[in-house]
Parts: structure tokens; sequence; C-alpha cells
């Protein structure tokens, strides 16, 4: 039996990640052959990973990277199976280093099969498999291009998001790293209501009145103030005849409530934007144009990019 010594276990550690003991194990059984033995630890992680291969790997570190000019942004989560690995330390490292190859790819398939130390992407994954004893795998790939993109991580690396601007201003920086915390915190799926499809409006409003129904019929049995159930849940759907119908509804409320025509005026303009807010429910959540600013709750975010000069051009946000 070849004679290990304590350097050529921590030098194999070192390029491994694995234990000082499998480390050991698997120098005895190379006898002393350094680069056999990383192809026995390897061995080992692709019997560990076809053993957890329909685990389910819903844990991991997201992260974002920008390349140096701002041009570029990719985030990348690294996902594993419990909440304890994916804190680790090395397993973090390992999430941003790929991340940082992210940058050069374009696809989570050239991802995997980029160089990393020696070996593929995808290689040191189920190497790293074998070491931790969890599934380990690249779960999103997000990439954006822009004059100007900004990127966020909220603490824990549960999150991760990238925004990009229409031109490099000279308060890029700050302006695109508050619209990438807006858009990890509020969750915006797309960037203007004009983005949704008339199936998913119409979906989504049959779902959203029907709640709304519901929770009335709990509020009448309770004998409280029913909600007003709107028609519509985005402003892609409040046509001109829409508007027009909501402004002919309003005045003859005001005329039922005795109010007098000469100062319908100043009471018009209240009703038709409560209106408006009532029936743009989906946009106020999924659409970053049109969500409250988290930093200004007075204005929209739209307002908030238009004050800056700016447009934005794109944005990515990864959750896990």
């Amino acid at each position: 039996m070849a004679n290990i010594t304590a350097a050529e276990v921590n030098k194999l550690r070192q390029a491994t990640g694995a234990g000082m003991m499998d480390c050991k194990a698997a120098l005895i059984e190379a006898e002393g052959d350094f680069d056999k033995a990383i192809e026995i630890l390897r061995k080992k992680g692709q019997k560990v990973a076809a053993k957890r291969a329909d685990r389910d790997s819903s844990e991991g570190a997201v992260i974002a990277k920008v390349n140096a000019d701002n041009t570029k942004g990719a985030i990348v989560s690294l996902n594993c199976e419990t909440d304890f690995v994916a804190k680790n330390e090395a397993f973090v490292a390992l999430a941003k280093d790929l991340a940082e190859l992210a940058l050069s790819v374009n696809s989570k398939e050239e991802l995997l099969a980029s160089d990393y130390k020696g070996i593929t992407v995808a290689e040191k994954l189920t190497e790293q498999t074998g070491v931790i004893g969890e599934k380990i795998e690249v779960g999103s790939f997000e990439k954006l291009d822009a004059p100007f993109v900004g990127s966020y991580i909220h603490h824990g690396n549960k999150i991760a998001s990238l925004v990009g601007l229409s031109a490099s201003i000279s308060d890029a920086g700050d302006v695109s790293k508050n619209l990438a915390m807006q858009i990890a915190a509020m969750g915006a799926e797309v960037l203007s209501n004009k983005d949704f499809s008339a199936d998913y409006l119409a979906k989504e409003t049959e779902a959203r009145i029907a709640i709304i129904e519901k929770e009335n019929e709990e509020l009448a049995r309770l004998g409280k103030p029913l909600k007003n159930v709107p028609k519509y849940v985005s402003y892609a759907q409040l046509t001109e005849e829409v508007l027009k119908q909501a402004e002919e509804d309003a005045k003859a409320e005001l005329k039922a409530e005795g109010k007098p025509e000469q100062i319908w005026d100043k009471i018009l303009p209240g009703k038709l934007q409560r209106f408006i807010s009532d029936n743009t429910t989906l946009d106020q959540e999924k659409a970053l144009l049109d969500q409250v600013y988290i930093s200004d709750e007075s204005k929209k975010v739209s307002e908030y990019v238009k004050s800056k000069g700016v447009e934005i051009t794109g944005f990515k946000r990864v959750a896990l």
C-alpha cells in the first residue's frame, strides 16, 4: 500500500473540495496517483448524482454578475437540496464563479460545457454532488445586454435581479440599483401592461373577479361592506370607449347625488382616477413601470425613470 502523506491528502482536498477521509481513501485506492484519485472521486460523484437524480433541488444560491463596463449581466442559480448546503461558503463561491463564467456564454448548455479549472462545469457539478452528497445543478440562467446594466442580490442569495438602462447616465449605478431592488422586491413579470397577452388578461380578469366575488360572499355573511368588483385588471383593457363610458357613469352618479353641474369638473378627475386604479390591479402587481416606486410611494416607477432621463430596456429576475 502506498504511503499517503497529509500533504498529499490536503492537496487533493484543495483540488476537489472533498473531505479529508474521502481524499485519503481515494489516494490509497489510486496507490498515490493524484490524477487517478481525482478520477475516483469524480466517479463517486457520478454514482451519487445518479442516485439523487430525482431529488428536489429547490434550495441554493442565486448570483448576479455584471461585466466591467456594465454592458452585460448574468444571473445563475446554483441549486442544491438543503439550505444548510446553500449557505456553505464554498458552495456560494462556486455559484459566484459560475455567474462570472456566464458573462461570456449565451446559454445554460454553453455554461455547462465551459472550462472550469481544467474540467467542464458539468463535471465540476458532478464532482461536487459526490463531495457534498446532495444533488447539485445549475437551475436558472439569464443574460441581459444594455447600454448600462445594473444588478442586485437580495440578502441570503435567494433572489437576484438585473436591469438594463437605455443610457449610461451620471448616476446610472444608483438608478439601476434602485430599480433592481424594486424588481427583486416586487416581482414584476413584464415591463409594461402592453406586454400582457390578450389570453393572459382574459384569464386573470376572470380569476380576480371570482376571488373578489367569493370574498364578498363572506363579507356579506358577516354584515361587512363589500369590495368593489372591477370589470378589468389592466390599463391595456381600458379602451377609449371604456373610459368614455366610465366618465358617463360618473356623471350619472353625480347627478343622482344632486351635485351641481358647475362643480363636476372638479370631481370627475378623481372619480376617473379611482376607476382606473380599481381596474388596473394586475398592472400594479406585475408590470414594472406601473408599480408604485418603493423608495417614493408618491410616484410610479415610470415617473421615477422619466425623471432620470432614461428608459428601462429590459430586466431579469430569478428567485428560489
